[in-house]
């Protein structure tokens, strides 16, 4: 005698049921385990050695990232302080000073060489306080 459908049913259901269990702890069980495996490689990996880190900062110390503008009226008769000195500097006060000085007919264009924080040619008062603002990253009043 063959076993009624329904009864049939109640034995699978749970028969399927914890077989699509066993199945899905072991896909977690895996995902576990490679993701532990892939972590402690991240732990382990180093991107750069000390050699590296050293370069790195010596390159960035170079770079010319310390930026200060500072805007201003050349002459008394001008308004809008469109004259202005740029200064942009590396960590160690090498760099440039850019000046544009604006009057009603014309406009000049400067250019100074930076070396150590100090130029071989005279600085303006506007200059030097463009300077300084890059050297300490503060406004200079």
């Amino acid at each position: 005698m063959y076993p009624h459908p329904l009864e049939l049913l109640i034995l699978l259901v749970p028969l399927v049921l914890g077989v699509a269990l066993v199945a899905g702890l072991v896909t977690l069980l895996r995902r576990s385990a490679d993701t532990r495996r892939r972590l402690t490689a991240l732990e382990n990996h180093r991107p750069a050695g000390d050699a590296d880190l050293a370069a790195l900062r010596a390159d960035v110390a170079q770079a010319l990232r310390h930026v200060a503008v500072v805007r201003y009226d050349a002459f008394a008769d001008m308004g809008g302080r469109l004259s202005f000195s740029v200064a942009v500097v590396d960590d160690a006060g090498d760099g440039l000073v850019i000046s544009a000085i604006h009057a009603r007919g014309e406009s000049r264009t400067y250019a100074k060489g930076v070396v150590g924080g100090a130029s071989d040619a005279t600085l303006s008062p506007e200059e030097q306080q463009a300077l300084a603002a890059a050297r300490t990253g503060k406004e200079q009043p």
